[in-house]
């Protein structure tokens, strides 16, 4: 899981600071490995390679508003859905994070590596 601190101006030009949450689980990782072809590290390849800049755009859009939720009071789960993902999608805490990682290709690779599950290594017996 990545936690993400963001500061931006709200709407009513009041400055807010907030921690804001991003993860993929494994079974969403294969569900987007298999709707790719090649798989979706081939995938993100090519559109680099290309600098298809619309699929690029297309792309970072679709791993923020996948990624982000909220983790439940008891810590359980992280909610995500497509009520949470509008409404984070109209801040400028959205906005922000979106143009850093269009801008930044550190800045980006290091969100990818935060919201991709760890592989857990093989236990021996």
């Amino acid at each position: 899981m990545l936690v993400k601190k963001v500061t931006y101006t709200d709407y009513k030009g009041v400055e807010r600071t907030e921690e804001l949450y991003f993860n993929l689980t494994k079974a969403e990782v294969a569900e987007m490995e298999l709707s790719h072809t090649g798989g979706l590290s081939e995938h993100i390849k090519k559109i680099i390679s290309a600098q298809d800049g619309g699929q690029i755009i297309s792309l970072f859009k679709e791993l923020i508003l996948k990624s982000y939720g909220v983790v439940s009071d008891d810590g359980k789960r992280f909610i995500k859905n497509e009520q949470l993902r509008e409404e984070f999608s109209q801040t400028e805490a959205y906005s922000d994070l979106f143009m850093e990682l269009a801008s930044d290709a550190d800045a980006a690779s290091a969100f990818v590596n935060g919201i991709i599950p760890k592989v857990d290594a093989p236990v021996k017996k």
